[in-house]
């Protein structure tokens, strides 16, 4: 009896150290979660040192035009929008004025001086050659001729000027795009009553986009490196994968009082208008090359002045190396030194590779 008696307590010893065993099993995560790692090959190459100055689109301002009334009067119609695009010579605006009809009256009167002025001088040609009149008093006839003349063509030119013809009896003028462009911005509408030249706030601003300047703040420690005419690859956040090849145009002499910095200057084609003023852009200036292995910044661990890389051995074994770093390169980082050709360096969970602290 004492014998069964203790059979039975081996026997449920047993199967409570196996269940104990089997729940701390349970609980453990397996190998493969532990570290989950993705490699990437390395291989050594030519890094090229690049100055990445940070820019923006701007458009020419010998290319930009605003567009101001030229003469008072209400606005009647107004055609353009900010963003689209127009031809030289369309009519964008047409203003109702009274200081037309001063201007077709001014030209009217010049053509009856015109008119009397030419009268007088065909007498005076008469009473000179029967010698009747004098030499001199004709030769004022023929001065006052020729400013009556004079007069005339100034207000015709005026006309002109305004918009409208000389032979017109409409009270409105329409107002044309000097040049072809985009419209800018926009500062008036339909109803507004226009001041002429002494409005402060232009109808629009036009400006002609086909090339656009790339302008960036270089700083003093760079300017060794940048010079005019030296090749640049400009290219923008707006457009990933784009990038458009320039050269430095100009450097301004002087730094701007508040960054400290030199306005540097590409001038780009923009057939495709993609380029659109104050978009941001890169200005990329090759400075010098080095060989080294371009490895994604995630895969570099930093750690008390000390930079390492996770490289593996075999699969599932992974060797911790010290290694020398160099500039950024986007998202990668140049390792000068620590590693061989062919490496397969952790790129994505070096972190869960580190020990445990106090291990």
């Amino acid at each position: 009896m004492k014998s069964l008696n203790l059979i039975l307590a081996a026997s449920s010893l047993a199967l409570c150290v196996a269940g104990c065993s089997s729940n701390s099993a349970s609980t453990a995560p397996p190998p493969a979660s532990r570290t989950i790692v993705q490699t990437v090959v390395v291989h050594s190459q030519k890094v090229i040192d690049q100055i990445n100055i940070p820019a923006r689109v701007v458009a020419n301002p010998t290319k930009v035009v605003q567009v101001f009334p030229p003469l008072s009067g209400r606005l009647v119609r107004f055609s353009v929008l900010p963003g689209q695009t127009v031809q030289a010579g369309q009519v964008i605006a047409v203003l109702q004025s009274g200081d037309i009809a001063q201007a077709r009256s001014d030209f009217e009167k010049a053509k009856i001086q015109v008119l009397l002025a030419d009268q007088a001088l065909t007498r005076g040609k008469l009473l000179l050659q029967h010698e009747v009149l004098a030499k001199a008093d004709y030769e004022q006839l023929v001065a006052t001729d020729d400013a009556a003349h004079s007069e005339q063509e100034r207000a015709r030119q005026l006309i002109h000027e305004l918009g409208f013809s000389e032979n017109d009896n409409s009270d409105q003028a329409p107002i044309r795009a000097p040049i072809a462009g985009v419209v800018l911005d926009t500062g008036t509408a339909v109803g507004e009553w226009q001041r002429s030249l002494d409005n402060a706030t232009p109808l629009a601003t036009i400006a002609n986009l086909d090339y656009v300047w790339i302008l960036g703040d270089a700083y003093q420690n760079d300017l060794a490196s940048i010079h005019v005419g030296r090749p640049v690859t400009v290219t923008f956040p707006a457009y990933s994968g784009l990038s458009l090849s320039g050269k430095v145009d100009n450097l301004s002499q002087s730094l701007d009082p508040t960054t400290l910095a030199v306005k540097v200057r590409v001038v780009l084609a923009n057939p495709q208008m993609k380029l659109k003023p104050q978009m941001f852009a890169n200005i990329l200036v090759d400075r010098s090359s080095t060989e080294g292995f371009l490895v994604p910044s995630s895969a570099v661990i930093h750690e008390n002045n000390f930079d390492s890389v996770f490289v593996q051995t075999s699969p599932g074994n992974y060797e911790r190396r010290p290694v020398k770093i160099g500039e950024m390169q986007q998202q990668n980082v140049v390792v000068l030194s620590g590693l061989r050709d062919g490496d397969q360096v952790v790129a994505l969970g070096a972190a869960l590779l580190r020990a445990p602290a106090g291990e």
